[in-house]
């Protein structure tokens, strides 16, 4: 850790406080708050919008909804890194939330879609959708007037309700027309240069707004753990928010408006730091200020070249998401299987003795995370277009637009976490609570669980739509299952690795999470269905299509668990907690990596402490 940012003595008698917490913490809260608004809103919306305005295929969509998450994970790593060396960590978040207000600014920037053309008898028509989201009904536009449209079971035929307005039959087999899709393609090039944007951008931020917290308080300072705990409430809180107005507002008024709004977010969130960076007291400036305007190339100095990286990682990130479906799967496997052999081989020939395997539990922390976090993200992704196309999403008399079930994975956290810990402290007392590599076990297999009740549930319809609590029912077992791992993870690998590999195991965690969230997207994208403007085509089919993909990877994920219950005598062993003493640097320099999310997810450190 930098001189800047060492953590200053405990509780200081001339410190400036609010409630008894440093001022900055709460400046940090809402910075943190707007921003998680901005993320999750945008989130939220994301592969819809994908689907049904930019008429991506659901593999596509899926593949590049995979690619962008890992990357947000992957980023924090230069992030956190430059801001550690050379920036401190006040400048990387101020970089950090101007390359997300310009991200999310440019996301509302949506032109008029692309357009899907069918071409029946030499004659084109075109076909759109009358709204958005799922409740969003097919409509075939020609030169006469529109017409809604549906699909027989199978798909076979075309059904038009209006057939007169179009002048077109009544039913048109599916054989005897063609479709393709025309793509506006200043506005598809923006949405890749936007994403690019909030990729970097959440690299710059979300890897050092958390060390920050850190860094108001002393080793042996009470205050820490409740701090944090008040921070994280402000991640949830964004959370909420942004899923009860972002996407309703996206849904019901247009995808600009929620966009825009969640833009509007991040730069109250930009503004609020800005405007009080004199309450951080320094303790996140750059850790010299004479390196810092070092020249390295011709009149670019240290901190310049810093931000020309940023731009860096805007162009690398824009490439991958434009192309993330031309990427080989057996590429970003061979990253994983290579980083994997160099982190064995260095506690191999590094370390010796209990040094070792402790860093070989906290390798097998590292890997155990791959299976949760893979299925867990199909929030974002398949389950939100399984939620919006075949949900009976009415409550009360109302149509809940989709992104509003995002919140559900917040406000059971909210709900949940303090009867955990309360629950953990209790079982603690008794010496009855289950280990680290126990929980992680149970974690990994509720993953499974959660998508076999939603199986069941689609067996449970038959033909028709799925009932909602079967929806309430995943999200609650999945949320369980991310208190069991989640607060477990980063915390084991900080204890367990050696204060000399700390940075380079927290780097690892962030590589695999963003492998994870790609694998997910791998996964999301075997739930693809045939679709026109954005909508299915034939629900009995993408039905099928989802019972297979998401019972193969329910009984993948539970067999896994059981699997990691089985050997979690081993791992406790390696650990060796009987004999782990405590070093307080090496303590230190796991607290400030502790709070360093990725994003979006973003979920390990982050619900830790909600």
């Amino acid at each position: 850790m930098s001189e800047a940012t060492a953590t200053p003595p405990a509780m200081p008698a001339d410190e400036k406080t609010i409630f008894g917490h440093p001022r900055g913490l709460y400046i940090l809260f809402f910075t943190e708050m707007w921003e998680r608004f901005s993320y999750y809103g945008m989130r939220g919306l994301l592969i819809l919008y994908l689907t049904q305005h930019f008429l991506f295929s659901d593999e596509r969509s899926a593949v590049m909804y995979g690619a962008y998450t890992a990357l947000v994970y992957v980023m924090t790593i230069i992030g956190g890194s430059l801001a550690d060396k050379y920036l401190g960590q006040r400048k990387a978040v101020t970089y950090g939330a101007i390359l997300l207000v310009m991200g999310h600014g440019l996301m509302a920037f949506e032109g008029g879609g692309s357009k899907e053309l069918l071409t029946y008898q030499g004659q084109d028509y075109q076909i759109t959708l009358d709204g958005r989201g799922g409740d969003a009904p097919q409509v075939l536009v020609s030169d006469s007037g529109r017409s809604l449209i549906s699909f027989n079971e199978g798909a076979t035929q075309m059904l038009i309700a209006d057939p007169a307005a179009v002048g077109l039959p009544a039913t048109i087999a599916t054989d005897t027309y063609t479709t393709r899709v025309e793509k506006e393609q200043l506005y598809v090039n923006t949405l890749y240069l936007a994403l690019a944007l909030i990729i970097a951008g959440v690299g710059f931020l979300k890897a050092n707004i958390s060390t920050i917290v850190g860094a108001l308080y002393g080793l042996g300072d009470i205050r820490r753990d409740s701090g944090f705990t008040i921070f994280y409430m402000g991640i949830n809180l964004g959370s909420l928010i942004s899923s009860l107005t972002v996407g309703i507002i996206g849904i019901k008024y247009g995808w600009n408006w929620g966009f825009g709004l969640a833009g509007v977010g991040m730069l109250a969130g930009l503004l609020t730091f800005l405007a009080f960076q004199p309450w951080l007291e320094g303790r996140a400036d750059p850790p010299s200020m004479e390196k810092l305007k070092q020249k390295v190339l011709g009149p670019i100095n240290v901190e310049w070249a810093c931000y020309l990286t940023g731009v860096g990682i805007i162009i690398f990130a824009m490439l991958t998401v434009m192309n993330s479906h031309l990427i080989p799967e057996w590429f970003v496997g061979m990253v994983g299987v290579f980083v994997f052999l160099f982190l064995v081989g260095y506690a191999i020939t590094k370390l010796a003795g209990e040094e070792r395997d402790r860093m070989l539990a906290a390798i097998y922390f590292i890997l155990a995370q791959i299976p949760f976090w893979a299925l867990f993200e199909q929030a974002g992704s398949s389950l939100t277009l399984f939620t919006a196309r075949l949900v009976d999403r009415t409550m009360f008399g109302v149509s809940v637009p989709t992104p509003v079930f995002q919140f559900l994975n917040a406000g059971f956290i909210v709900v949940f976490a303090p009867i955990f810990a309360w629950m953990w402290m209790a079982m603690a007392k008794r010496k009855i609570e289950p280990s680290a590599p126990v929980k992680f076990a149970f974690g990994v297999f509720l993953a499974g669980l959660g998508f076999l009740s939603l199986v069941g549930g689609i067996a449970a319809s038959g033909t028709g739509l799925i009932a909602v609590y079967f929806i309430f029912l995943i999200y609650w077992i999945h949320t369980m299952g991310e208190l069991m791992l989640s607060p477990v993870g980063l915390s084991q690998v900080t204890k367990l690795a050696p204060a000399r590999a700390v940075g380079m195991s927290m780097g690892a965690w962030f590589l695999y999470s963003g492998l994870s969230n790609y694998l997910a997207g791998v996964i999301a994208r075997g739930t693809g269905a045939e679709t026109i403007g954005g909508q299915l085509t034939d629900v009995v089919a993408a039905k099928a299509t989802y019972v297979t993909v998401y019972t193969n990877v329910a009984y993948v994920a539970m067999a896994i668990g059981v699997m990691m219950l089985l050997i979690s005598p081993i791992i406790k062993k390696l650990m060796h907690l009987d004999t782990m003493k405590g070093d307080p640097a090496h303590a230190l320099a796991g607290e400030a990596q502790l709070g360093q999310p990725g994003a979006g997810g973003m979920h390990p450190p982050e619900k830790a402490g909600a």
